[in-house]
């Protein structure tokens, strides 16, 4: 068993590097690097000519990273949000690779603050540098604001009492962890819906502490821009924000879609993977 706690099976691996069309001499720009697993299938893709700059915002994941990819020269490793990539990159590359969401090791990590099963500070920051976290959201934030954010990023109907909940909450004490969230919630809302707007609510705040969003408009537009004619971007998402943020940047840059539909995990790799089950992947080429 390995000792590397960012190591899962990488999502719909096949289907990426098939679409990522690597070439022995190409840089590559994977800006999900997470424990490396499609790095790693790049890597074995190129010749010594080849390249690849890794980038996570999670300090944690490069260091995993750099532990798996060891054996490889050809990499360089960058702690930073990809939302930063031309700090980085100022040449023409041959190839973008995005893996989004939040990996097993940081859901499972109780103290990182993401976990509704595993109790931990309320804290969400992929990067431990930021600022603001979960814990300054709910306990600062307005009800407006809240209700804002509950709704828009995590398109959940009870938003409006869930935020009202927490105000209540909030006034006799102080909202510092998952579990008092978590409680909170499942106090505001009907009991069939409970799950599902618990796991809404902190998919919300997630977003909202890392600025999840405006960080991947951003990064789609630097990465299309920093690519070669012909070159290729393939992005992995999880939720319909996203996949539609990936969607309507594609179409309005005028890119030769390659993926008409997203691509979907097989049965197999679902049942193997359950992460992968929520998964989409859309690529395009650049045009000449």
């Amino acid at each position: 068993m390995s000792d590397n706690p960012f190591i899962h099976t990488p999502v719909l691996l096949q289907e990426s590097i098939e679409l990522l069309n690597v070439k022995p001499d190409g840089i590559y720009i994977d800006c999900t690097l997470g424990g490396g697993g499609h790095t790693e299938a790049i890597l074995k893709g190129l010749g010594t000519g080849g390249l690849v700059l890794g980038l996570d915002a999670d300090k944690e994941a490069i260091e995993a990273a750099q532990k798996k990819l060891s054996q490889h020269k050809n990499i360089t490793y960058i702690n930073d949000n990809f939302a930063d990539l031309k700090k980085y990159i100022t040449e023409p590359v041959d190839g973008f690779l995005f893996d989004l969401g939040v990996s097993s090791h940081q859901i499972d990590t109780a103290s990182r603050g993401f976990s509704i099963r595993e109790d931990g500070p309320l804290d969400m920051r992929l990067g431990q540098e930021q600022k603001l976290s979960a814990k300054d959201i709910v306990n600062n934030f307005s009800q407006e604001a809240l209700t804002e954010i509950f709704f828009q990023f995590g398109e959940e109907r009870f938003s409006r009492r869930v935020a009202k909940k927490i105000i209540i909450e909030r006034e006799s004490t102080e909202i510092a962890t998952t579990q008092k969230l978590k409680e909170i919630i499942e106090q505001a809302i009907p009991t069939w819906k409970k799950r599902e707007s618990v796991t809404r609510i902190f998919q919300a705040l997630r977003i909202a502490v890392n600025n999840e969003l405006t960080s991947l408009k951003t990064a789609l537009l630097d990465a299309i821009e920093l690519l070669k004619p012909g070159g290729r971007i393939v992005v992995i998402s999880y939720h319909s924000l996203e996949d539609r943020i990936i969607k309507h940047t594609f179409r309005q840059a005028n890119l030769n879609i390659l993926t008409k539909k997203p691509i979907t995990a097989s049965e197999p790799e679902t049942a193997l993977n359950p992460r992968s089950e929520s998964a989409k992947l859309r690529a395009a080429e650049k045009l000449s």
